[in-house]
């Protein structure tokens, strides 16, 4: 008598259950702390602002910026209330703004957070191949190690996202630790004397403060991870708000200190000084050079390594970010059925996951052939043109996005207020529309200074360009689909509660 045949458990499923639900308060928002990366933004954000503006108030921006985005989360969190959906931003902006205004969104996420993935490595190849060149005198190519790092993130990508939280939630802690450090010793070695002139508005509202403000809102970049890890929250419904808040706060009070105490190290008559801060000490180097005087060398090299895995923190952070962007496009037919799948065992979407790492290294490869007729006495090519460039178009890119988002917070509720307070879905996204509105038209406006171009070239229009065109192309999709494929169109920003979006229509 033979035996009934056998069937093996499936790998791969559409949809998430109780087991996938690992992430709790505050692993969320080591998810939102990790993507701004601390070092990253202290070592490289603040002491490039510093360089490339002169304003001593970079301090006070991240205070502003802040509560600007505070204020935006009260409406955000109380949409997230009533919204769990790994397509977060695109979802809320779908339901609240209608369906081809979010169909435009998602593209515009997409862009934006692949983008900023992107551009880090560049950044994360170039430092590890001077930190070896300096180490070993072994002159490696940036891009080796970037492939390499691809690998990595990717399998980490496609595997349980608890692994992913625990491993940032280390190098994130570590970042805390060595910053804390920096600032300890910069309050006690002020190059100039103590002054809190630079926690002082000021300091800020000079000429220069738009390219501050425009450098400042990407330490913030990580913001929409609490809604894009819903779907695997604890408890969506609480676990957001909460996580959000507390990243917000975490990130806005730290930034502003820790850029105070550089600011100090540095010296405030420095900065003001066109003249005052080298060409050769612009950017990190102002960071690490006081490391070496003031702490020594071992400290350096400590505090390099750790550079390095807060760019790779945020690179993780960036990739999750978009391979569940892809699983909700996916799993709602605007993408291939194909990357809306999850893994049964851990849940993480494994070809949003590995759709990402492709693009990344096709980008990575395209950027390194373009190296071949670079001059290196212009600079680091990878940070110069990948790093630059896509990381700057990601943060343009965001803003829009919470603009939008602000806006379907107004229209999600005025069909029907639930339980919500005219606080939250009236005056707070009034107050975020106009404050990141400001802020995105100041990125554009400052689009040369932050590309650290002195005129002009095609880049300058081109990249606004490549972000903005598909996005706009990507709203008369929706109203073609609307038209040509109703199931598809109905089923848009809803793609966890297709029940709902039978009932909406």
């Amino acid at each position: 008598m033979t035996a009934p045949p056998t069937t093996s458990a499936p790998t791969t499923s559409t949809t998430r259950t109780e087991a996938h639900r690992r992430l709790g308060v505050f692993a969320v928002a080591f998810m939102i702390v990790a993507a701004s990366a601390p070092l990253t933004v202290v070592a490289g954000g603040v002491t490039s602002s510093l360089s490339v503006t002169h304003v001593t108030g970079v301090p006070f921006g991240y205070i502003i910026l802040a509560i600007a985005l505070g204020i935006f989360a009260i409406g955000y969190a109380a949409m997230s209330r009533f919204i769990t959906n790994a397509g977060a931003f695109y979802s809320y902006v779908s339901q609240g703004a209608g369906r081809p205004t979010g169909i435009g969104s998602s593209v515009l996420a997409l862009i934006a957070y692949n983008a900023m993935q992107i551009g880090i490595w560049g950044m994360f190849g170039f430092q590890i191949s001077s930190f070896l060149q300096e180490k070993t005198g072994w002159e490696s190519p940036w891009w080796l190690w970037v492939l390499l790092g691809i690998v990595v993130v990717g399998i980490m990508g496609v595997n349980r996202v608890d692994l992913s939280a625990k491993v940032l939630g280390a190098l994130v802690a570590l970042e805390f630790l060595v910053v804390i450090v920096f600032d300890i010793v910069s309050f006690a070695n002020p190059a100039e004397g103590f002054t809190a002139a630079p926690l002082t508005p000021g300091a800020l509202f000079v000429p220069g403060v738009g390219a501050v403000l425009a450098f400042g809102i990407a330490a913030f970049m990580g913001f929409e991870s609490a809604a894009i890890y819903g779907e695997e929250s604890k408890n969506p419904k609480r676990t957001i708000p909460r996580a959000t808040f507390l990243a917000v706060c975490v990130i806005g009070v730290f930034y502003a200190i820790s850029s105070w105490a550089l600011t100090l190290a540095v010296g405030p008559g420095k900065i003001e000084d066109p003249t005052g801060i080298s060409a050769d000490e612009a950017g990190p180097p102002l960071f690490f050079g006081f490391v070496a005087e003031h702490l020594g060398v071992i400290w350096v090299d400590i505090m390099s390594v750790l550079f390095i895995t807060s760019l790779f923190a945020a690179l993780v952070s960036f990739h999750n970010a978009v391979a569940r962007y892809s699983f909700s496009l996916g799993r709602e037919g605007l993408l291939p059925k194909v990357l809306g799948t999850v893994r049964v065992r851990s849940g993480a979407p494994w070809a949003g996951s590995l759709a990402q790492s492709v693009v990344a290294a096709i980008v990575v490869i395209g950027f390194a052939i373009g190296e071949l007729g670079w001059n290196p006495d212009n600079g680091p090519y990878a940070v110069l043109t990948l790093f630059t460039w896509l990381t700057n178009l990601g943060a343009f890119g965001l803003v829009l996005l919470m603009v939008l988002v602000s806006i379907a917070v107004i229209g999600y509720f005025r069909r029907d207020p639930r339980d919500v307070g005219a606080g939250s879905r009236w005056v707070a996204p009034i107050i975020a529309i106009v404050a990141l509105g400001i802020v995105w038209i100041l990125i554009l406006a400052n689009w040369n200074v932050l590309l650290g171009q002195t005129e002009s070239t095609p880049t300058t229009f081109i990249l606004p360009a490549v972000l903005l065109v598909p996005s706009i192309a990507a709203v008369f999709w929706g109203f073609w689909l609307r038209r040509a494929k109703p199931d598809v169109y109905r089923q848009i920003g809803h793609g966890a509660d297709p029940e709902q979006a039978a009932h909406l229509g």
